[in-house]
């Protein structure tokens, strides 16, 4: 590193972030590194972290110690820890605690410390259902239908009560290397040896590739003025699930391989099979426009589909 390039990285803010061993976390770890970013990691319990960054123990999130030095001279926060959706069944009481009560806990104590902005991952089910008849935007009333959409949600509203510089991002489905749930399913699906019935699905679905979200949280670390408000973060071009397959196929070297069958049948067919609820997705769209963000400029990097296939190409056939 020259003289000029430590000067410009020792102006790059101070960054505090949580869930930085987690599928989301790490990513953001490696790739605002990699931007000039100095990086503090906030711990739950001891773990081994680059040497690049520094890290601070500092216990469960729902009961955190030590947050006064955890945070000294942190000029931002990412707040990424809690309880994931896959985590179905669990009481409303517990998501409450952990993905409202803790960031909101967590927020004060950032107040308290003086950090000039709060960021933390919300999710689009903080603003929709499983699926919406139109595209969502941030100036839409947000109608959560679960437990876990309305934990995000109150996270939000109590998080803006603070009176910090905040911003909620309501994340699109997360893709890249180590994607589990739905993405992990369609990239089994995709590795089948024989053609599938989904040529006839045009339910379309926002998608959010990790690379782009590190570019939109590095534009709104970098917005000089106050932001307070959520921003939907999704990739511009919505799929189907069709195209989906396509394109994890095609970063496998092969063609799409898909035919058609009239949508009625093939829904009629799953349930008779008992898969209705885990099928919603091929039927339903969920189209999410990420307004607010490209008033930043914000330009991602990864075009949908070719993310998709060089996620094909990089995640291990178990």
């Amino acid at each position: 590193m020259t003289g000029a390039d430590a000067q410009q990285t020792e102006r790059k803010p101070l960054v505090a972030i949580t869930g930085a061993t987690g599928f989301i976390g790490r990513h953001l770890l490696k790739g605002l590194t990699e931007r000039g970013y100095r990086m503090r990691v906030l711990l739950r319990r001891p773990t081994e972290m680059p040497e690049s960054c520094a890290s601070v123990l500092i216990g469960d999130i729902a009961k955190p110690y030590n947050m006064s030095e955890a945070l000294a001279e942190v000029d931002a926060v990412i707040h990424t820890a809690g309880i994931p959706r896959a985590m179905t069944g669990l009481p409303e009481d517990d998501y409450r605690l952990l993905n409202t009560e803790a960031t909101v806990q967590f927020a004060r104590a950032a107040k308290r410390a003086r950090v000039k902005r709060f960021l933390f991952l919300s999710s689009i089910r903080a603003q929709s259902g499983p699926s919406a008849p139109d595209a969502l935007t941030e100036d839409q009333d947000p109608r959560p239908t679960d437990a876990y959409g309305r934990s995000k949600l109150e996270a939000e509203r109590g998080v803006a009560e603070t009176g910090l510089d905040w911003a909620a991002l309501r994340l699109a489905l997360v893709y890249g290397p180590g994607a589990g749930g739905n993405i992990a399913k369609l990239l089994t699906l995709a590795r089948l040896p024989y053609p599938l019935p989904l040529a006839g699905l045009k339910a379309r679905h926002s998608l959010l590739a990790l690379d782009n979200l590190v570019e939109a949280i590095d534009r709104i670390l970098a917005a000089p003025a106050p932001l307070r408000r959520p921003f939907i973060v999704a990739d511009p071009a919505p799929v189907t699930v069709a195209e989906i397959v396509g394109a994890l196929r095609h970063g496998l070297g092969r063609r799409a391989g898909l035919f058609y069958v009239p949508p009625p049948l093939l829904k009629a067919v799953l349930g008779a099979m008992g898969q209705t609820a885990d099928t919603a997705p091929l039927f339903d769209s969920l189209v999410a426009e990420p307004a607010a963000l490209r008033a930043l400029a914000w330009t991602p990097p990864v075009a949908t589909q070719q993310g998709l296939a060089a996620l094909a190409r990089e995640m291990p056939d178990y």
